[in-house]
């Protein structure tokens, strides 16, 4: 089959981007013809992100003051795709994210084509894409007038997101299937009254065996330095771990818009020679680093989407503690595979992270576990397999898809 995959971003930054390049790549290996467009924009405030752009089309993206009016009509994202569709002719369209840069001026071109969109976050049910309000409480209403009463947009980002928003709503019915890469994600979408929505769950590729834990107790951060993630929480917890684990070491991968902060909040703490900040790292340097991790933190105020980070640990061998909310809640088994907490809570984050710290042999036992589940539930070769069967479904004609 011919597949095209859309991406607003073309640079592995982020969950969205670095699975989109594995799909792409594990569907070639399958025989496939699989090519991705983007645009040519970079995440926003990132530092250090300067690997090879991946993708096999580009267009225009920014990430500029104007990129809110862009979001709304990419004209040079409609014309770019109109020549991928003339002269590639997929048999399938695979939509990611597609709100923050391409804009939903491309849906119509999908009219010709079997297309699925795949729901990696909140944005289409949500202009911000957290469903969180300014005051850090979950959001319980539809995007409208309430994202500018709220606080949540400025009036100059708010009129063209509610046009987005309205256009977007228009033309989504050009989608054959809609998967969601969580029962979290599916559960927003459904309550915005967008269904049926089926569920695939996120794959990574499958490593080989970590060796077991070594030198001094080590927990690891891995993800962008934004207040949903709950940085901050962590930092305070570990404050708390360092007490009764005095050689303990916290490794913080990322960067973002809360990089300062959070650097000045470690030396409030006293944390100076405990806390490890290293910036964005390259998959590579971030899967070298994390070998030393005794534990994988995900601290987030948010519901994550999914969690792609816990996913990962686990498949390296390492228990993972988080906060219990999202897709998080579908990834880690209480107790089992590591624990689940209250988010926004640093006392009980360090709670969990001290009975993994003191116990090597209990970490380690659960870190195993974690492997075997993820080897199941979360390989990329099933995801792949997944999504060939709805693609193939789709290819085969509408009656087919009527009777599944």
């Amino acid at each position: 089959m011919r597949i095209l995959l859309l991406n607003d971003y073309g640079v592995p930054m982020g969950g969205a981007e670095v699975l989109s390049f594995a799909l792409r790549d594990e569907l070639r290996k399958r025989g496939h013809d699989a090519r991705l467009m983007t645009t040519t924009a970079a995440e926003m405030g990132a530092k250090g992100c300067e690997e090879e752009h991946e993708a096999d089309y580009r267009c225009f993206g920014s990430i500029s003051r104007y990129r809110t009016l862009l979001q709304t009509a990419n004209v040079w994202a409609y014309r770019a795709l109109q020549q991928v569709l003339r002269e590639f002719r997929p048999d399938v369209v695979h939509v990611r994210m597609f709100l923050t840069q391409l804009s939903p001026l491309i849906l119509p071109l999908l009219k010709s084509v079997p297309s699925v969109y795949h729901v990696v976050w909140y944005r289409p049910v949500c202009p911000v894409g957290t469903k969180l309000l300014p005051n850090g409480q979950p959001c319980r209403v539809s995007p409208g007038a309430a994202c500018y009463k709220n606080r949540c947009l400025p009036l100059r980002d708010w009129m063209p997101l509610m046009i987005q928003m309205s256009l977007w709503r228009r033309w989504r019915g050009v989608f054959a299937r809609i998967i969601a890469n969580s029962e979290a994600t599916k559960a927003a979408l459904v309550a915005e009254g967008i269904q049926p929505v089926q569920v695939i769950l996120n794959g990574v590729p499958v490593q080989k065996s970590k060796a077991g834990l070594a030198g001094d107790p080590m927990v690891v951060y891995a993800g962008r330095l934004t207040r949903e993630k709950g940085v901050d929480v962590l930092l305070r917890a570990f404050k708390s771990v360092r007490n009764k684990v005095p050689n303990a070491q916290l490794l913080i991968a990322g960067s973002g818009r809360e990089e300062e902060a959070l650097r000045t909040l470690v030396q409030g703490l006293g944390l100076g020679n405990a806390v490890s900040m290293s910036g964005h790292l390259t998959r590579n340097e971030l899967e070298t680093r994390a070998r030393e991790a005794w534990v994988q933190v995900v601290p987030s105020r948010w519901a994550e989407p999914f969690g792609l980070v816990a996913v990962e640990a686990m498949m390296r061998g390492r228990a993972v503690v988080a906060s219990a909310t999202g897709g998080l809640q579908e990834i880690v088994e209480q107790g089992r595979t590591g624990f689940l907490v209250p988010p926004d809570n640093a006392e009980a984050l360090a709670e969990k992270l001290l009975v993994l710290l003191l116990d090597r042999r209990l970490a380690e036992t659960m870190g195993e576990a974690a492997r075997g589940v993820a080897q199941v539930r979360w390989s990329l070769a099933r995801q792949v397999e997944e999504f060939v069967a709805v693609y193939e479904q789709l290819v085969a004609g509408p009656s087919i898809v009527a009777a599944l």
